[in-house]
């Protein structure tokens, strides 16, 4: 038997999910769990695979304007090897200009995690839109969003799949070298935000020990790098009591994962 409420689609009653016993809910949430441990293997495999994706090598010179002037794609790495570029919709003709940017975009804005775990990973973030920058900087204070934001100048918005809706690209800086290593948009870029989700886009990954990576690419111990956002010191060795308080925390999930029955 379903229980029913008023309050459904189209004033329908809504059918809710029967009530049962808490053994009877536990044994329903170990069996929807397997589909779900499926699924994330699924999504390690995913990503994997994508750092195996062939890259693109970026020929053509990109001017953006930033707070401190006109810069190139170059020097939106701010000296990292992976770049994150969002697509963002703020300027003239989006709904919303000039005091809102595109509502779609800025719920994105709104989901970014504080990049500086992103940065622990040789990872820079930047939207990118062609609003000036003094609207961007009015935009980002009231919206109280942090991370950098350029103006396009030139054709990099057409040239890179987002000249007429959102999209994530992501680069990979080889000395002055660039190239195009993946591109998401539509529904794909709406789970964007997140700092897991933003390193499985990127060709290096998360950079730990236990993703399947290409041979020689840089891989630190799981768990040992993760810091308070304001704590990070550029390469640091990993603190004593962290990795102790770790590797306990790891020891008792595989004990976990090792007792449980499909």
């Amino acid at each position: 038997m379903t229980a029913t409420a008023e309050n459904g689609k189209g004033g329908q009653p809504m059918q809710k999910p029967a009530v049962v016993s808490p053994e009877a809910w536990e044994a329903a949430r170990k069996q929807l769990l397997v589909k779900e441990k499926a699924q994330t293997r699924a999504r390690d495999a995913l990503a994997a695979e994508r750092r195996r994706m062939p890259w693109m090598a970026v020929e053509k010179t990109y001017v953006f304007e930033a707070p401190e002037g006109r810069v190139s794609l170059l020097d939106l790495f701010e000296g990292r090897h992976q770049l994150i570029v969002y697509r963002a919709f703020y300027e003239p003709g989006v709904f919303g200009w000039p005091d809102d940017a595109c509502r779609g975009c800025s719920m994105v804005a709104d989901q970014v995690a504080h990049i500086a775990h992103l940065n622990a990973r040789d990872t820079t973030l930047v939207f990118a839109s062609r609003a000036p920058q003094a609207e961007i900087a009015r935009l980002k204070a009231r919206m109280g969003w942090s991370m950098p934001w350029v103006t396009i100048t030139d054709s990099f918005d057409k040239d890179f799949g987002v000249d007429e809706w959102h999209g994530t690209n992501v680069f990979y800086r080889d000395g002055e070298r660039i190239f195009r290593t993946y591109f998401v948009n539509n529904r794909g870029d709406e789970q964007m935000g997140g700092t897991w989700n933003y390193l499985d886009i990127t060709p290096l990954g998360r950079q730990e020990v236990w993703e399947d990576s290409p041979e020689g690419y840089p891989q630190t111990p799981t768990y040992k790098w993760w810091n308070w956002h304001d704590s990070y010191v550029p390469n640091a060795a990993p603190d004593k009591t962290w990795v102790e308080v770790s590797d306990a925390g790891e020891a008792a999930f595989r004990a976990e994962s090792a007792n449980e029955k499909p």
